[in-house]
This record gives structure tokens, C-alpha cells and sequence, in this order.
């Protein structure tokens, strides 16, 4: 069904938020993979501030969209590419991902640890961003490294396991918690339907 390994990966909001920080480490306490910070307005001091107010043994498990340069300063889980940060640093050699917007963005992938590919979903956090792709292209993803991105919620797991992907970033449905109880209830409905 799929590799070994399924991936969870959480994806902030552009906007920080005040709690964010304590969000990023329950997210983390309870297994989940990585944690993409995307903060494409934040100043570097900002993003510095949200790594410094999470525990270091979670370092390893945050991923920059940006402010690279922060990678120097600590000891992260590596870059994540887009369209607006498409290169690595000259003399990075960590761990990299992107972000993939097209089936043919993601036959090139040998030297990414994951790609994302969206939207799969309708979004949650963005109105108006629509599934993009079909049932048949789906299929057709490469089998591994591919992780499902917008609009996933614990009700569309099931539907996420019909095709390839080896994970889900999830951004809306964690980040839209009430507090921290609410948000460990739906990183709980997460794995429960995981786990079926």
C-alpha cells in the first residue's frame, strides 16, 4: 500500500500567529514528522524568534520556506523550495524539499527528501483554491516522495490513500484550532483514521 514510511507535515499560516509557537510543539510532542514554517512577510528576527520559543530537540523537525539563512544559526530539518525561494544557498548540502503544482513537476525528484503536490483538495485556508488535478493523474504519481497538500482534513485520508502518496501536509485544519486541547483532538482524528 505504501512505503514504509507515511509523512505528517504541518504548515503554518503566513500570518504568525501568538500562540504559533506552542501550536509548532504539540504538533511535535505528538509524532508528527516536520513542521514547514511559511512565513513569506515575517521578517528573518520574526521567524528566529517562533525557532528560539520551540524546544531545540524539535529543531531537527522545522523546515524553512524562506530566510535561509537561518539554517547557519540552527540545527533544522532543511529548505523547502518554491516559487519564491527556488535555490538552495550555494554551499547548502542538507536536506531539501518543494513545493510541486503539476504531475510533470514532480518526475524530476531524485534529490528531494518529499515534494508536495497541490491543491488535492478544495483548500481550507485559501478561498477559491480548487482541486487541480484528476482522478487518473493521481494515479500516476511517482510512488514515493509525493505528499498530498490543500485541503486535507481527517474525513479525506480515506481518499488521499486511493492514490501513491507517501504523506499529507496539512496547514487549515491544524492551524484553525481553538487552542491547544482542540488542536490534540485533531491531530488525534488524524491518527485515528491513520491508523485504520
Amino acid at each position: 500500500m505504501h512505503n514504509s514510511h507515511f509523512y505528517r507535515i504541518a504548515i503554518t499560516p503566513p500570518e504568525i500567529s501568538t500562540g504559533e509557537a506552542d501550536y509548532i510543539t504539540v504538533i511535535l510532542d505528538a509524532g508528527w514528522d516536520y513542521v514547514h514554517l511559511r512565513h513569506p512577510k515575517a521578517s528573518t528576527s520574526e521567524v528566529r524568534r517562533i525557532i528560539e520559543s520551540i524546544p531545540q530537540q524539535h529543531h531537527r523537525r522545522l523546515k524553512l520556506h524562506g530566510h535561509f539563512e537561518l539554517i547557519n544559526e540552527f540545527n533544522l530539518g532543511g529548505l523547502h523550495l518554491n516559487h519564491r525561494c527556488p535555490a538552495p544557498p550555494a554551499l547548502y548540502s542538507g536536506a531539501l524539499s518543494k513545493s510541486c503544482h503539476s504531475i510533470e513537476e514532480t518526475a524530476d525528484i531524485g534529490r528531494y527528501e518529499y515534494v508536495t503536490l497541490s491543491p488535492i483538495f478544495d483548500s481550507i485556508s485559501k478561498t477559491g483554491y480548487k482541486a487541480a488535478f484528476t482522478d487518473r493523474a493521481l494515479t500516476e504519481i511517482p510512488p514515493s516522495k509525493v505528499i498530498a497538500l490543500g485541503g486535507i482534513t481527517p474525513e479525506r485520508l480515506h481518499d488521499v490513500m486511493q492514490y501513491p502518496f507517501s504523506g499529507i501536509a496539512v496547514l487549515g485544519y491544524l492551524f484553525n484550532a481553538t487552542d491547544s486541547k482542540n488542536l490534540r483532538q485533531r491531530i488525534a482524528e488524524f491518527e485515528t483514521k491513520l491508523n485504520r
